[in-house]
């Protein structure tokens, strides 16, 4: 057992994950509560194992620059001004740290985003997603084109080995900007925990917590360790455990997160390592999900710089088990159903048919199918260069709804207790983009004053180009 303070606490907070949202959370207390002892809890032997590792998402700084998963509507451009909006505060903060040397800037690199789709159909969704998109500031960089020639010149790896030329491709259009970034998520956690421990906080590797209670004044943390069992008595709590998240909240018995469900989904990437290949792509190119195929399906195919090295990544590629963390185990999603939740997770299911037509055929391609999906990207790739792994493994928020009874959400939600004591994050993309937004909205609702960067203007300058 863990022995207590004589105030009877461990902790001020504890941070249960050791991902980007724990860290982007306790990087900002670090500021601006010095005086708080932080406590992350980990239950692996590293950060960043799950979803924020650089291998286990693609990198992508969510701006609504290419993802046309966020604007179904082409003539609705709310979400991508929020989008960029978002990213906007949290360059800022990012920018800041840099510039205090308290944080190394090579997790990031400015890297276009583009989309290029084929078909009549998409071409026209593109041209008047464009024309939408261009007359705001944000996207004022933003060009676009249906030149076989210019698209070569943008994404010269995308056009090789397509055959003729004009009419004889057959229709396709692009758009780009220039001012997209490539995010190693997993080196970031990495940086912004450090600053957690230069402030006096501790990390502790090898904890599983399975349960949080409520005592007296404040929270009891309790679970496993290589010791056996441990108890941490903290007075706050922030839940940033990915697809677990649900289930410790539910332990905690607070009301707001009663008849919410998740459903796991997970998803593996085509991964090429060969610098001769990955310099030929310069950016990442998303694409139009195929008809009847949810939005969380669009493909793209990214290049990469981790660990000093480029790469390419193509996917994602649906795939399915009851886990809720790429280290899980089966029984995950079983300890998050509840009597409550059973119902809404069924009309959630029913509602999303074409989401498990989907799961099941991408469950049954097999590596030739799979393969051919990326030459619809890239036609000249070459089988031998390419390596199938598994990315992070996801749970997909379902919310009680009064007229739907349970929705599938596209996105991340903040829960927090009525008290301003614990919360948590839950859901899915494209939340580590969206990480300092979020973590400004909980110091609000616990009562604290958000730093300077949160209402300041400047725009956010490039922290490294390449």
């Amino acid at each position: 057992m863990t022995h207590f303070t004589t105030e009877g606490f461990d902790a001020d907070l504890v941070l249960i994950g050791g991902g980007i949202m724990s860290a982007t959370f306790g990087a900002m207390l670090a500021d601006l509560r010095p005086d708080w002892r932080i406590v992350v809890l980990e239950r692996g032997d590293a950060l960043a194992e799950e979803s924020s590792g650089p291998w286990n998402n693609a990198g992508t700084g969510h701006t609504g620059y290419c993802e046309l998963n966020y604007m179904p509507d082409p003539a609705d451009a709310a979400k991508p001004l929020h989008m960029v909006e978002q990213f906007a505060l949290t360059r800022r903060w990012w920018d800041r740290l840099v510039a205090q040397g308290r944080l190394d800037g090579e997790f990031l690199h400015t890297t276009p985003h583009l989309d290029v789709v084929f078909g009549d159909r998409d071409v026209e969704y593109l041209r008047r997603r464009f024309d939408t998109l261009h007359r705001h500031p944000e996207f004022a960089a933003m060009e676009y084109t249906q030149d076989p020639a210019v698209i070569a010149d943008w994404a010269p790896l995308v056009m090789a080995g397509r055959t003729g030329a004009g009419e004889a491709l057959g229709p396709m259009a692009a758009t780009r900007h220039p001012g997209g970034t490539d995010v190693d998520f997993g080196a970031l956690t990495r940086g912004l925990t450090a600053i957690i421990t230069e402030a006096g906080g501790e990390v502790r590797f090898g904890h599983e917590v399975r349960r949080v209670k409520r005592s007296l004044a404040g929270w009891t943390v309790r679970g496993r360790n290589a010791d056996g069992r441990f108890e941490i008595r903290t007075r706050r709590v922030f839940v940033g455990a990915g697809g677990m998240a649900l289930r410790l909240l539910q332990s905690a018995r607070i009301p707001e997160v009663r008849g919410y469900a998740v459903l796991p989904v997970g998803a593996a990437f085509l991964r090429c390592s060969d610098p001769d290949v990955a310099h030929r792509l310069d950016g990442k190119v998303y694409g139009q999900a195929a008809i009847g195929a949810p939005p969380m399906s669009v493909p793209h195919l990214d290049r990469r710089y981790v660990d000093g090295a480029d790469h390419l990544m193509f996917g994602p590629y649906a795939t399915f088990s009851t886990k809720l963390l790429k280290r899980g185990r089966l029984t995950d999603f079983f300890t998050t159903v509840r009597p409550g939740n059973l119902h809404v997770i069924a009309a959630a299911g029913l509602q999303n048919l074409a989401l498990v037509r989907y799961l099941i055929s991408e469950l049954l391609a097999g590596k030739r199918k799979k393969f051919a999906q990326l030459q619809r990207f890239y036609p000249d790739a070459d089988p031998g260069q390419w390596e199938l792994i598994a990315a992070g493994q996801r749970a997909q928020l379902v919310t009680p709804d009064r007229r739907r009874i349970g929705v599938l959400q596209q996105g991340t939600e903040l829960v927090s207790g009525a008290d301003g004591t614990i919360a948590g994050l839950l859901g899915a993309s494209p939340g580590a983009s969206t990480a300092v937004p979020i973590m400004v909205d909980l110091l609000d609702r616990w009562g604290i004053e958000a730093p300077s960067f949160a209402t300041a203007t400047e725009p956010a300058d490039p922290l490294r180009a390449g």
